[in-house]
């Protein structure tokens, strides 16, 4: 997957742009039941829990509420999976890639429901959901199903009558909780290269937006394996955490204005704001601020807010009540902590939980929009003056999720790459992802990697095996 401002690449600019699949509205919601082993199930308390549309606050459905006795019950079946002997681990490599593929098939198959789903549980756009976000999912499986048959160990030299090589072996059972800003896409980052490894997992989404996993269960049931979420039996635990991020912007005064603009706006509205990645530190070098300022007001009040099956929709509601008074609370902190509202400010007079795009200019480190994690549609600015001062401003936060940077000097770009203490640096280019490429945090952003290389580590352990040599010559 590449992500780039919000819209995937593919690489191939001479095709054409791919046809604008059809939104599906009023989309009948099957699947509301826990996925364990291959089944669905009531909760064993019988408790149900809503789920609602964020456009509208209308009720979608009651989904089973599961509880400690229903992750028992997922944990068990998934140590039995893990089981030697079993039919999983009696499951060779290729095959495992092989049902990756098939998922991907599957996904792929279902592409316009599932993003249907997103957009009716999220409010996030129907074409994001389509284009990025299903996209992503396709090409994560298809990654890892390739990485399947190729984990390898290492023979190291050792004394002339001794073997020694290393196995990457599966961990056992995986626990997984996904997110609710893309819950479909996290899932996927997570289950992939733990299938892809061999492991068993149990998967948890986030209960404001539990339709798509559930429906992404369905598709599992239909290449007819087991997947579940687990904690191990153990105390020690290996934890993998991708948290937030209050992700610095730099923008250079040599910077390709146009480009930087653009960048800085998508990189913090997308997604109605709701990105761990959101350029939500806009630091602007003093002799363009002014100008910069003025272009990312025009470009906020043209983006269009609204329905977000409406394919003209680049901005949904907020994911529920709960953090739409978060953003507007923090917005009224923002004002009164004297930074200037350029423009929004509010929420849409219009049903639903939609903030209008938001920009402050003037704003500076010790207020709490350029401290807190917003999570939402607005982008503070601030002003800096020479490199070193904005690494140093920078980097002073207890976050290191990702950076960007914007400069036509090569030199510059990969001094700010290497002193900014965070996991990803963009240098003239905004939430770039790729399946192949590792993504995770510095400091309070997170502990080990997703996606890529890297993250197959995450779901092995290494074995070191010795052989003794026998000391007769042959």
């Amino acid at each position: 997957m590449a992500t780039t401002n919000g819209a995937v690449e593919n690489g191939q600019p001479d095709r054409k742009p791919p046809a604008l699949p059809r939104p599906i509205r009023n989309l009948e919601v099957k699947f509301t039941k826990i996925f364990i082993n291959n089944e669905w199930h009531e909760s064993k308390s019988g408790k149900q829990f809503a789920t609602y549309n964020p456009s509208t606050l209308e009720k979608i459905c009651e989904v089973e509420e599961g509880d400690k006795p229903d992750v028992d019950k997922a944990v068990e079946a998934a140590q039995a999976a893990f089981q030697r002997g079993s039919p999983w681990r009696r499951l060779d490599a290729l095959s495992r890639g092989r049902l990756l593929h098939q998922l991907a098939d599957l996904v792929e198959r279902d592409r316009a429901t599932l993003a249907a789903l997103e957009t009716m549980d999220t409010g996030k756009p129907f074409l994001h959901a389509f284009f990025i976000d299903l996209e992503g999912c396709i090409r994560t499986l298809r990654y890892f199903a390739g990485w399947a048959d190729k984990i390898q160990g290492k023979t190291i030299p050792t004394d002339d009558n001794v073997v020694c090589f290393t196995r990457h072996e599966p961990i056992g059972v995986c626990g997984a909780i996904t997110p609710w800003n893309f819950p479909l896409l996290m899932l996927v980052w997570k289950l992939a290269p733990a299938l892809c490894c061999g492991n068993t997992m149990v998967l948890k989404p986030a209960e404001q937006t539990p339709l798509t996993a559930l429906y992404l269960g369905s598709l599992i049931k239909e290449v007819g394996k087991l997947v579940k979420e687990a904690a191990s039996r153990s105390n020690l635990k290996r934890v993998t955490l991708e948290l937030g991020g209050k992700n610095p912007c730099i923008v250079c005064a040599d910077a390709d204005l146009d480009l930087a603009v653009e960048c800085a706006h998508q990189g913090v509205f997308f997604n109605q704001g709701q990105c761990c990645t959101a350029a939500s530190r806009v630091f602007v070098e003093e002799q363009v601020y002014s100008e910069f300022v003025r272009r990312s007001v025009e470009y906020a009040r043209k983006r269009p807010v609204g329905d977000p099956f409406d394919v003209k929709t680049e901005q949904g509601p907020q994911i529920d009540q709960k953090q739409f008074n978060k953003i507007l609370e923090l917005i009224e902190s923002g004002k009164k902590e004297g930074a200037k509202l350029e423009c929004g400010g509010s929420a849409m007079e219009d049903k639903g939980l939609f903030i209008k795009p938001t920009v402050f200019s003037e704003v500076t480190d010790n207020m709490r929009i350029a401290k807190e994690e917003i999570f939402g549609p607005v982008q503070p600015i601030l002003k800096f003056k020479s490199i070193e001062e904005v690494i140093k401003r920078a980097n002073s936060t207890d976050y290191g999720l990702t950076a960007a940077v914007f400069t036509k000097n090569l030199d510059k770009a990969l001094k700010l790459a290497s002193a900014l203490e965070s996991g990803t640096v963009w240098i003239n280019c905004y939430n770039a992802l790729y399946a192949q490429a590792p993504f995770g945090g510095f400091k309070m952003s997170g502990n080990g990697r997703e996606l890529g290389e890297y993250a197959l580590a995450e779901y092995t352990e290494v074995k070191t095996v010795t052989i003794k040599l026998g000391d007769k010559n042959p």
